[in-house]
């Protein structure tokens, strides 16, 4: 199985309704019969993301931007969306980290990129001897992770994070 990191663009209506009645935020994530062109996957790029902004892996990240996919704020600890539940943040911690993450650029990524300490912390997915094809791959993912926070911020809109 993988895991596969999601984020999810919502109102801050709908942030609080899901708050309120966290099936509701479950039945929105797995409607199969309408698309949702809010919810995007990053696939299994995640902690590759982390390590890269951090230089560590999720298991030992203590770093403001972990925020980006896991902010500690839980919709509801006892819901389990495939791994875990799922993380928010508010339309004001969004822009406050859309500030930060807009101004990374894919070089400042790759001079940070450390197969040998990715594979050593065991960074998921263990694809790191894989060199710059896992670098493209980690690169990939947190472009759709800064265009998925430029448009919740340019929007004034909350994120939800989720592991499935």
């Amino acid at each position: 199985m993988s895991m596969i990191g999601n984020l999810l663009r919502v109102t801050n209506s709908e942030l609080e309704d899901y708050l309120k009645d966290s099936s509701l935020l479950e039945d929105k994530i797995y409607d199969d019969e309408t698309e949702n062109e809010n919810l995007v996957d990053i696939d299994k790029s995640w902690d590759g993301i982390i390590f890269l902004l951090t230089g560590q892996s999720l298991v030992t990240a203590e770093h403001n931007l972990v925020r980006v996919l896991f902010s500690g704020q839980l919709i509801d600890e006892e819901q389990d969306l495939g791994y875990g539940p799922a993380h928010y943040l508010t339309s004001e911690q969004v822009a406050e980290l859309n500030n930060e993450i807009s101004t990374i650029t894919i070089a400042d990524l790759k001079q940070k990129f450390n197969p040998e300490k990715m594979n050593e912390l065991e960074v998921y997915p263990t694809i790191w001897d894989e060199g710059d094809d896992a670098f493209d791959y980690v690169a990939d993912g947190f472009s759709t992770l800064q265009n998925v926070f430029a448009d919740a911020a340019k929007n004034g809109e909350a994120i939800i994070t989720f592991l499935n």
